[in-house]
């Protein structure tokens, strides 16, 4: 078996972040809420994300661009093979992705700048509506 090094990496990065979603500790601090605010929903502290607010938010230009222009409609055609599909994505995966662009930990010419102006709100909102999307996703099961 031959597996390609990005694909690997691609693997182990999907794999560590399933592992850090909805984690169930009762009483775990980080990311936790302080007396009478709302309670975070997911790994990356955010709050419950609103899958309309999200579809809404998906087709609206911001910097010039929606997040469908590049990566497609419901996230599943992206315009480049480079880019990557977002349809059916654990919605976690897509708040740290965001998030780390958001913060300037993860770079990109096009993401960094859509990222900036994004509230925790609206990338929870984004996360939630393109998990909620039909997945074209594909994974490592019954590669040989």
């Amino acid at each position: 078996m031959t597996i390609k090094k990005p694909a690997f990496a691609i693997a182990l990065l999907a794999l560590a972040l399933t592992a850090c979603s909805g984690n169930g500790e009762e009483g775990h601090t980080e990311g936790g809420h302080a007396e009478g605010e709302a309670p975070k929903s997911s790994s990356a502290g955010l709050p419950s994300g609103n899958i309309e607010a999200g579809m809404k938010l998906a087709t609206t230009k911001r910097n010039g661009f929606a997040c469908v222009d590049c990566h497609g409609a419901e996230g599943n055609v992206p315009t480049d093979k480079t880019y990557p599909k977002l349809g059916g994505q654990y919605s976690d995966y897509i708040e740290h992705a965001l998030l780390a662009y958001r913060k300037g930990d993860r770079e990109n010419a096009l993401m960094s700048p859509q990222a900036k102006e994004l509230t925790d709100q609206q990338i929870a909102d984004l996360g939630a509506y393109f998990h909620s999307t039909e997945s074209h996703l594909s994974d490592l099961h019954n590669v040989q």
